[in-house]
């Protein structure tokens, strides 16, 4: 049975021939391989393409190109409401570059997270944003030498002999620092942490600025008013629990990441008492329902969607061969948000 012409498959040819332009202009254009075209004329074709709807082959273009065409993203937690923004900030740069992206949840598995690393090495992908809890340095070696770039989400900046590659990072330790800080500043002596999953990056800078804004101010770090919690808002209500146990129960408390800081906030007004004016609570990232509470919690703003942004510019820098040579490292902003629970 013949293909009637409403069905017909559209080819580079049809795009070239509603632009004006020669298929090899349609197929540079695509594959992006000659800079050299004027952006006159670029636009033309992505004009022919879109009133076409033609939708290259990136299958065909990867067996052309040697290249995917497709970028990965592996986080701890996609259901931790910090990555939607930073996701949506990374596929927003993917798709300026008409590449897809592919997302990975370690679901903070180290187990997980290296098979995941290891798959980058496979071929699937030309790149990877990642943020990784249990880093094996001898498989991103590997990782860089197979030529899939990669940039990490850290918490802080790693020494410069340290790291292999791009690098975007927040000043967890200061920001940490500040936010327990701004606590003693409205007079609070007793501060309580929830510092989330013992080892983890987050864990340890975040536990390390609040010991730091205690001695900074003269205040001594007391074992028993530290709590781990797992970065979830039962984790938070489980260990805000135990703190109010606590013969003499902190003041004000600081919480490593904002899901934590809601769940305290229930725990303690469950115990009769109220936010701010019995305890005091602050979170960190500044999620969308960080805003919603009751009282709306004060919080570490991180900026997750420019973050994201800024992660994804940086790999298709070197994707695109506009970037080479030793890593980058580059600091993003954080702001102490002041709303009502403190």
């Amino acid at each position: 049975m013949m293909m009637s012409d409403s069905k017909k498959k559209l080819t580079q040819k049809d795009v070239a021939e509603l632009a004006g332009v020669s298929q090899a202009i349609v197929s540079h254009v695509v594959n992006e391989t000659d800079k050299a075209i004027p952006e006159a004329t670029r636009q033309r074709v992505l004009k022919a393409m879109d009133e076409l709807s033609y939708i290259p082959n990136k299958a065909a273009r990867s067996l052309r190109g040697q290249k995917s065409y497709a970028i990965a993203c592996i986080v701890p937690d996609i259901t931790n409401a910090f990555f939607p923004a930073f996701l949506r900030g990374i596929q927003s740069v993917a798709d300026s570059h008409d590449y897809d992206l592919i997302i990975y949840d370690s679901n903070t598995s180290d187990v997980k997270e290296l098979h995941y690393v290891r798959t980058l090495g496979c071929g699937h992908v030309d790149g990877a944003v990642a943020v990784l809890f249990h880093r094996d340095q001898r498989i991103v070696a590997d990782l860089l030498d197979k030529g899939i770039h990669l940039v990490t989400l850290e918490q802080g900046c790693p020494e410069p002999d340290c790291w292999l590659h791009d690098v975007v990072y927040v000043d967890d330790i200061n920001a940490a620092r500040k936010a327990v800080s701004y606590l003693i500043q409205l007079g609070h002596a007793r501060i309580g942490i929830l510092s989330g999953t013992a080892g983890t990056p987050p864990y340890r800078n975040r536990l390390l600025g609040y010991s730091q804004a205690l001695a900074d101010h003269g205040l001594s770090f007391d074992d028993l008013y530290v709590r781990n919690g797992d970065y979830t808002e039962k984790g938070g209500y489980l260990e805000m629990q135990a703190l109010l146990d606590l013969p003499v129960k902190p003041s004000a408390l600081f919480a490593a990441n904002d899901l934590m800081a809601i769940g305290a906030m229930l725990a303690v007004q469950n115990e009769g008492l109220r936010v701010p004016q019995d305890i005091a609570i602050i979170g960190f990232d500044d999620i969308p329902a960080a805003k919603l509470v009751n009282p709306r919690l004060t919080t570490v703003a991180q900026f997750q969607d420019q973050i994201g942004q800024q992660a994804a510019a940086i790999l298709f820098d070197r994707l695109c061969g506009q970037v080479s040579g030793q890593p980058r490292c580059v600091e993003m902003p954080f702001e102490i948000v002041i709303r009502e629970s403190t």
